[in-house]
């Protein structure tokens, strides 16, 4: 076989792996097929080196070897390590760029699904191949599909994201492949990693001390592909998420939720039903009459803005202290919902004017019990009656259904027997419990005993959401966990974050909400 056959045999061969490759949803190249392919890059390489010297040994194409030169004896010969050093270097040089050359055609034609073969085979640069691909787009009007795919950096900071997660103490679900052997680096040995994978000599940064790492990695803060940087980001976001989804206010069990597009007060006018009248009879060829719908002015939502901001100190980088990526972050995203949490009970606790210029709970809201007691079945029952009494705006029946009871720690295993026992508490005569598996939930928060302190703490009741509305949480368009943002602060040693959420609290509507005042509870022994 000649060594152009053999450089076209590893060509097609070539072309097998990396058809292969797109034909599985253009993959990339696994560790095998990669080693096969340089196989026969190094074939493709000797072919054409021989080849070169074949061209180079032969005389004006007759196939006979060119005769030497005549000897001059005046002419002094070159010394014999020019001889032996120059061609030498040109034909590294020369296989260098060669494999260059096929190993950047072979991935542009790869992202435009085009055959690579007779490009490399006819010594086409790579301006001429890409010249080709935009004649031929040109030609055909066909516009390129082109698959954007995560490259090797990406893919390490989401390892070494997980790595971090877990080294931690936090669960990760589904890690990226490789993670856990990341997860005994520490902050220092990462960033030689990633400062190495930028193009820096890895020798000399294992010969800095933690504080001169400390400097060099806060110098990446303001370059936007770092990865030191963007893996602490991506950590950062990671654990808020998922502590901020693990603390347990209760809130969002009973409230709605509602998002708003930007921070101007929001007016609601919506078409209640009842609002509507009732149908007309029809007679007999008789006429259809319209009838404009009423609408009520419900209450104003809006947004504000609350937040923190947090860093990784130096002294945090050189003891290695994993925490500030997850504990700090953590406690601020606690803190933000559990200030929420705050927040939607101080409304209701409070108690204060809502938009008809009334406070929440009134007796001319037919929402308030007028004497306070501590849940019972006959309390209970009260409540039940008094929201399914309520009408809507325009006088109409509410088919109201009670879904919460909100009550503050202390009631819990007497609303358990109130609400599961088939005979009525403290009877004699055997009486069957009326509430006995009532479809009604009960929401336990310490909220309220530390609001009331010593005072009376009062108990509530609410509504299904579909029958009628009471307290909503509004976030800016939709966003419930807060964003993170690395902050560039003059001034500031290190890295620096804001954590911040957009959140209001509005009361939709009264008539799904009962407060009972309630009494005071005596704390436990």
């Amino acid at each position: 076989m000649t060594p152009k056959q053999r450089r076209e045999a590893a060509m097609l061969k070539q072309q097998a792996i990396v058809n292969a490759a797109k034909a599985e949803g253009s993959r990339a190249l696994t560790a095998e097929e990669q080693a096969e392919f340089e196989t026969y890059q190094r074939e493709i390489e000797e072919a054409n080196a021989e080849i070169e010297a074949l061209e180079r040994g032969l005389a004006g194409g007759t196939g006979a070897p060119a005769a030497p030169p005549a000897a001059n004896p005046q002419q002094t010969p070159p010394p014999a390590t020019a001889l032996q050093t120059v061609p030498a270097e040109g034909q590294r040089s020369a296989t260098e760029a060669e494999r260059n050359r096929v190993t950047e055609i072979m991935a542009l034609c790869r992202d435009f699904d085009v055959d690579p073969a007779e490009h490399i085979r006819n010594g086409s640069s790579l301006d001429q191949v890409r010249s080709a691909i935009l004649d031929g787009m040109r030609q055909t009007g066909v516009p390129v599909s082109v698959q954007v795919t995560r490259d090797e950096g990406d893919t390490f900071r989401e390892r070494a994201s997980d790595a971090l997660m877990m080294r931690a103490g936090l669960s990760v679900e589904n890690p990226v492949e490789g993670a856990g052997e990341l997860r005994a680096m520490s902050l220092r040995d990462l960033g030689i990693e990633c400062l190495g994978r930028d193009g820096r000599d890895t020798m000399s940064l294992l010969r800095m001390q933690p504080d001169e790492m400390y400097a060099e990695l806060c110098r990446q803060f303001y370059n936007p592909t770092a990865a030191f940087p963007a893996i602490l980001d991506n950590t950062i976001r990671k654990s808020i998420v998922q502590l901020y989804n693990e603390v347990p206010t209760t809130f969002q069990a009973w409230t709605t939720k509602g998002s708003l597009k930007d921070f101007k007060i929001t007016v609601d006018h919506e078409y209640v039903i009842g609002g509507m009248g009732d149908f007309l009879l029809v007679p007999e060829n008789g006429e259809l009459k319209p009838m404009i719908p009423k609408t009520e002015l419900l209450p104003s939502r809006k947004l504000d803005t609350y937040g923190r901001t947090f860093s990784m100190t130096r002294q945090a980088f050189i003891n290695d202290d994993i925490g500030f990526l997850t504990r700090v972050p953590g406690l601020y995203a606690a803190s933000a919902k559990k200030t929420i949490d705050k927040a939607v009970y101080g409304v209701i606790y409070d108690n204060k004017e809502i938009f008809d210029k009334t406070s929440l709970f009134h007796k001319n809201h037919k929402n308030l019990m007028t004497k306070g007691s501590k849940p019972t079945q006959a309390s209970i029952q009260a409540m039940i009656l008094m929201m399914q009494h309520q009408r809507d705006q325009f006088g109409e029946a509410i088919y109201i259904t009670p879904q919460h009871i909100i009550v503050p720690v202390g009631y819990e295993f007497d609303l358990a027997v109130i609400l599961h026992s088939a005979q009525a508490v403290g009877s004699n005569n055997n009486d069957v419990n009326p509430l006995c598996n009532y479809p009604i939930n009960i929401i336990q928060t310490p909220v309220l005993n530390a609001m009331a302190g010593d005072n009376a703490v009062p108990w509530f009741m609410t509504a299904n959401a579909a029958s009628a509305l009471g307290i909503q949480v509004d976030y800016l368009n939709g966003q419930e966990t807060p964003t993170v943002r690395r902050m560039e602060t003059p001034g500031v040693l290190g890295f620096q974050w804001d954590i911040y959420l957009d959140w209001g609290v509005a009361v939709r509507d009264f008539r799904g909400i009962a407060k009972n005042p309630g009494e005071k509870i005596e704390a436990a022994a």
